[in-house]
């Protein structure tokens, strides 16, 4: 492994993703108000930027609703703790639903700022949602839950 390499494998599983996304959501607000004249308006944007947002809360609670009824640790920063595999309710449909929610609010959140070059902290998010914290997260649980992990991955998609 080079040294760049060890930097990165350094930041898997050592930032909490909601500080990610808080951080990604300044950097969104940064961006809009370096860059006012880009902003672009438009009837109902404020409208949809709630819906998106309440989509957004309601995709985190059905996932931390399934967690605490498989009576599992929520931990992001603890996938090896670990108790059960979680394959029902809203983890039918993505593996990650508290990431999902979480860039459903940034989408949210870049709509509300009505500024273009926002929306591009919700791929850097997804990007380094990836990386730093859903690879390394499936490692652990393919070491912990072993063939049930890896046909849960064959049925459903890591995001959508």
């Amino acid at each position: 492994m080079d040294m760049r390499q060890a930097r990165l494998s350094g930041l898997e599983l050592r930032i909490p993703p909601l500080a990610v996304a808080v951080g990604t959501g300044a950097i969104m607000w940064l961006t809009a108000a370096v860059l006012p004249a880009w902003t672009i308006r438009f009837g109902g944007h404020r409208v949809l930027a709630a819906v998106c947002a309440a989509l957004a809360a309601v995709v985190v609670a059905a996932g931390l609703v399934s967690f605490r009824r498989a009576r599992t640790t929520s931990n992001p920063l603890r996938p090896d703790a670990a108790s059960a595999l979680v394959i029902t309710g809203i983890y039918r449909h993505t593996r990650n639903p508290m990431y999902l929610g979480f860039a459903l609010a940034l989408l949210a959140w870049a709509v509300w700022l009505a500024q273009p070059l926002a929306l591009l902290g919700v791929p850097a998010f997804v990007a380094w949602m990836n990386r730093f914290q859903i690879a390394p997260e499936e490692r652990v649980l393919a070491a912990l839950f072993g063939d049930a992990f890896a046909h849960y991955c064959r049925e459903v998609r890591r995001w959508v």
